[in-house]
């Protein structure tokens, strides 16, 4: 009787630990923190719906993304330079129908608000390499770079590479899941750029949220799946539409739209976080 009491005792303990430990372990992201990217105003937004709001001016933001993960923090985004901040009149475009970009608030300064230095970040995604998105990327010099190959191959200005060579780099070509337990999965969702991709995260108590990156640039062109003349491949944008809206059936998940400033100011900004 002692012995089969003290092996029942023996196998509880054992059972206690794993699941101590399995919760130690339990893999999944912890928060997400919204952070203010920039904040401007666009000329005219025909250029985003041809056809349509002809000479209609509009205000625009930049969000990027904080994600707290169990292995580690990821960083969506890196929006405007921060160098804008100190910019009186903001950046101005060549084009008068394009955005007027600020920074009120500078990344830096708002990592440094969560308690986060640039060093803490071992992994970083951005939706595109338009200047908007990718501005502070080299303030994260170490960080693992998840990009699709079209788009890193994707040349800029005068044939110049977006991105420096010596900056740690994983080449993706389609959909990856970051952290391999279906918490953070990049969408490749091409048509705005060649390689352009957006982020579903599923939080434990939000639930599941797609970042649009630029698949979408404002509600009213994801409501009528408008493409703006900016575009790479109209195809190629509504395909990416679709297979956005089929995520968020499948997942149940909201859409968060980059630069829609009328949902960005419904939602919790830094340093609060949803979970």
């Amino acid at each position: 009787m002692k012995t089969t009491v003290g092996l029942t005792a023996v196998l509880l303990l054992v059972a206690v630990a794993s699941a101590a430990q399995a919760q130690s372990e339990k893999p999944g992201v912890e928060r997400l923190y919204i952070l203010n990217c920039g904040e401007g105003v666009a000329g005219d937004i025909s250029r985003w719906s041809p056809g349509v709001n002809e000479g209609k001016s509009m205000d625009f933001v930049d969000n990027c993304y904080l994600i707290k993960h169990a292995q580690g923090w990821l960083l969506w985004d890196t929006g405007i330079p921060d160098g804008v901040a100190a910019m009186p009149d903001g950046l101005v475009p060549s084009d008068p129908k394009a955005v007027t970009w600020r920074r009120p608030k500078t990344l830096a300064g708002q990592l440094d608000q969560i308690g986060v230095k640039p060093s803490d970040i071992r992994a970083m995604a951005v939706s595109h390499t338009h200047p908007d998105h990718i501005g502070n990327v080299e303030m994260f010099p170490t960080a693992m770079l998840y990009v699709q190959k079209t788009e890193y191959d994707w040349r800029g200005a005068n044939n110049q590479p977006r991105f420096k060579a010596e900056h740690p780099v994983t080449k993706l070509d389609g959909d990856r899941d970051v952290f391999g337990d279906g918490s953070v999965v990049i969408l490749r969702t091409p048509g705005h750029t060649p390689g352009h991709q957006s982020l579903l995260v599923k939080l434990p108590k939000t639930g599941a949220v797609v970042l649009s990156g630029d698949a979408v640039h404002f509600r009213d062109n994801w409501d009528n799946r408008r493409v703006p003349s900016m575009n790479v491949s109209k195809e190629q944008t509504t395909a990416s539409m679709q297979k956005i809206a089929d995520t968020l059936t499948k997942e149940k998940a909201q859409l968060w739209i980059n630069h829609d400033k009328a949902q960005r100011d419904s939602l919790r900004m830094a340093p609060a976080f949803y979970e």
